[in-house]
This record gives structure tokens, sequence and C-alpha cells, in this order.
């Protein structure tokens, strides 16, 4: 039995999947596979393994999927799709931050499905629109959250950071990492901030700010930042942030101290761990939907 498409387009819908599908076919001793989106036309590109910054991986694979289900599964094919769409919508944080180096469990990262309010929102709706309405999403209107809220979240995020070396990671110096976040003794101090907004985000939705640690020097280090929208699964914002370890009762800056150049070894060390290990995961599932593919489109019904 298959799952078949019902509509008023089917027609015409199945005869462009069974162009697609003859082009695939020709196209096996190059070893490419279909990227366009149904019903617009039909690319090629060459199979790779996926990119570690490509913020749009699992908008892609999820497509893929969505065509191989719209063109026709066996009942004996969809426990495994409705596998890998389970893992997808479980894992998804690691596939978008755990890939690009950042470090996602409850022990190391920041603000975590942080609420946008109606507060962040940039500009708002006539007064005597209905509120449920809007938040049904039966209207739409034009507004974001504001650009300063970004680093609001970047710089929460960063305080949970430290903190989660003094709760977590290393309680030994809790004391010491606690102090980081006030003017008493050796403090990290924002020297610069950039932000690369990605899309425009808008209420409702929940958003998690990851660290990581990019570099670090004698008396400074820098941190990336990544804001992942949860309506969106993807990043909405990146940040890079320049700090800079200061002595408040000297009134100067400081080395950074031997307790937290050793915590930093080891998380850029854990960092590049979760990085290789979230990719491998992401080209299990890309060799996965490969072979969906080739199962789907090289029937002799296609």
């Amino acid at each position: 039995m298959h799952l078949r498409l019902v509509s008023p387009l089917r027609s015409s819908i199945l005869a462009n999947v069974q162009m697609s599908a003859a082009s695939f076919r020709a196209t096996q001793t190059l070893k490419v596979r279909p990227t366009a989106i149904l019903g617009i036309g039909h690319s090629y590109t060459t199979s790779s393994a996926p990119h570690r910054t490509d913020g749009k991986w699992l908008s892609s694979i999820k497509s893929r999927i969505g065509k191989c289900i719209l063109w026709g599964l066996k009942d004996s094919e969809a426990p495994e799709v409705a596998a890998i769409l389970k893992d997808l919508a479980v894992n998804w944080r690691e596939y978008a931050a755990g890939a690009n180096g950042y470090l996602i469990d409850e022990k190391r990262r920041g603000l975590y499905r942080h609420p946008v309010v109606w507060g962040d929102m940039d500009s708002k709706p006539p007064f005597d629109i209905d509120i449920l309405t809007l938040a049904l999403g039966f209207l739409k209107y034009e507004g974001h959250v504001n650009n300063v809220v970004y680093n609001k979240w970047a710089e929460s995020a960063r305080m949970i950071y430290a903190r989660n070396f003094a709760t977590h990671i290393d309680p030994a110096n809790a004391e010491k990492w606690n102090r980081l976040c006030t003017p008493v003794a050796t403090g990290w101090i924002l020297r610069s901030i950039k932000v690369d907004y990605k899309f425009p985000l808008e209420w409702p939705d929940r958003v998690s700010v990851y660290h990581k640690l990019n570099s670090v020097h004698k008396d400074s280090f820098a941190l990336d930042v990544m804001i992942l929208s949860e309506k969106h699964q993807r990043p909405a914002a990146k940040c890079h942030e320049e700090i800079v370890v200061y002595d408040y009762r000297a009134k100067g800056r400081a080395a950074i101290p031997p307790w937290m150049k050793d915590q930093f070894d080891t998380t850029l060390q854990l960092q590049k761990e979760a990085m290789e290990d979230a990719h491998d995961k992401m080209e299990d599932i890309e060799r996965k939907v490969d072979e969906i593919e080739r199962r789907v489109m090289g029937r002799a019904e296609m």
C-alpha cells in the first residue's frame, strides 16, 4: 500500500514528479540528488556532507522528507521516516547549534526557551484589534523584536554561562565564578558586541541562547553567541563578543587566572567534540534520507 496524494492538482503534480524521477535515474552515475521544491522546477546538486554553519539544514532535510511522503511511501517505509522526523523534532538544537560547536546541555546552556514577550516588539497593531485573533495567527501586522533586545538576551545568557561554571562545572571555584558578575574582584567587562541579524523575530516565539568560546588571550577572550528561534528552528541572530578580564580592586585589566584558563581549555576541547558528534549524526541522517529518496524515486511507477 502506498500513501497517495488526493488533490485536484494530483495529475499535474505527479507528472512533475515523474519528470523529476526520470532525471534522477538518469543522473545516478553522477551521484547527485534532487534539491528543488516541487512545482517550481528541478535543479540538482552533488551530494555532500552537511554544512556545519548552514542554518537551513533542518528545513532542507524536512523538505526532502516531505517530498518523499508526497511521492508515495510504502507502509514499511513509514516507521523509518517517522523515526527521522522524531529525531529532528527532539534534537533540532543539536543540529542547529551543536554542529557549530555550541554546548547545549543543561549544564552549559544560557537562556533556554525564553519567551519572546509582547513588550519586546518594535511596533504594535492598532488598539482595536482583538488580541485573541492576533495570538491565533489570523492577522498579520508589521512588527518585530527590537534590535536592542538581542543584545539583552546575549548579556543575560553570558551571565548564566559564567554561573554555570560555578554551579555545574567547577564548583571548587564557585565563589570566584560568581564574583565575575559583580564589581568586587576579578570580573568580565564587555568591550564590544557585534550582532548579525538573520531574520526578524516576532511574538509569539521562544528563544534559546548559547555561548561558544571563540579564542582566549592573555587578558581577554572572545565568545560567539547563537540565538535560536523555536518557531523557526534556526538562528535568528548570531553575535560576537569581546570580553576583557578586569580587576576592580587594582582598577585595571588583569591576566586570565589559572582556574579560569583551565576551564577554558577544557571547554574548547568539548566544543570540538560536540561539533564532530553532531556532524556525524547529521551525516547519518543525510545517508538515510538519500536512501529513502533513491527507493521512492526509483520505483517503476514513478
